[in-house]
């Protein structure tokens, strides 16, 4: 959940602003496993995806049991991986990817894949807003607010899920990364929206959703 769709550069130029030390990279890799989903966590802050790699670059990452024709092909890469991890990671605590979103086009017939993300955890204020309910953001005296990402919908069942019948939650594939927050918030000191299919309108019909965002406060005169 990126900025989504602010630049790459005003994303690091925030973080760099944001960031009072070094914070390390982290790696997590999944085999190519339809009932294995690709997991992301901050225990501290949210997620800042680096880099992701879908395909195989060597002989060994995810290759126990597996035939050597299956692993052959080191130069075997599918572009755009990156900016889908990017829109539905950034600026969440939390993030769970479905292999069966990624794995089309194949970059590579019979080889054995594995998907890859090196990220970090940046710190941030992290807000959930249920459907029909608000999110108030606010910073400091001289501080402007800058969100990293926002999305509407649902991706788990244990948000916003109280006194809700089983039909309202179990889709927890509706991901609608917005700027909608961003357009209205950053670079204010205060700003409440409201969690309301009329303003981000209605990426799953039926579902309870809710407006999960993160945001840092930054100086807009400093640096």
């Amino acid at each position: 959940m990126l900025l989504f769709r602010l630049s790459p550069t005003m994303f690091l130029a925030a973080v760099c602003l944001f960031m009072a030390s070094a914070v390390s990279t982290e790696t997590v890799t999944t085999c190519v496993d339809y009932n294995n989903p690709h997991y992301l966590e901050c225990e501290n802050g949210v997620i800042n995806v680096k880099s992701v790699f879908y395909g195989r670059t060597n002989k060994v990452i995810c290759s126990e049991g597996r035939p050597p024709h299956q692993l052959s092909n080191t130069e075997c890469s599918q572009p755009g991986t990156v900016n889908f991890v990017k829109d539905r990671c950034n600026g969440r605590k939390s993030c769970e990817i479905s292999l069966n979103d990624i794995i089309n086009p194949d970059p590579c017939y019979g080889i054995y894949k594995y998907l890859q993300t090196n990220f970090t955890c940046v710190p941030a204020v992290h807000l959930i807003a249920c459907e029909h309910s608000y999110a108030h953001l606010t910073c400091g005296q001289g501080e402007a607010i800058f969100v990293l990402g926002a999305n509407y919908g649902r991706q788990d069942r244990n948000i916003c899920y109280v006194s809700r019948p089983p039909n309202q939650v179990q889709n927890v594939y509706c991901s609608n990364p917005t700027q909608i927050v961003a357009q209205r918030c950053s670079w204010e000191r205060n700003c409440t929206i409201y969690a309301s299919n009329l303003i981000f309108g209605d990426p799953c019909p039926g579902t309870f959703k809710y407006l999960e965002l993160s945001y840092v406060c930054l100086n807009p005169l400093a640096g």
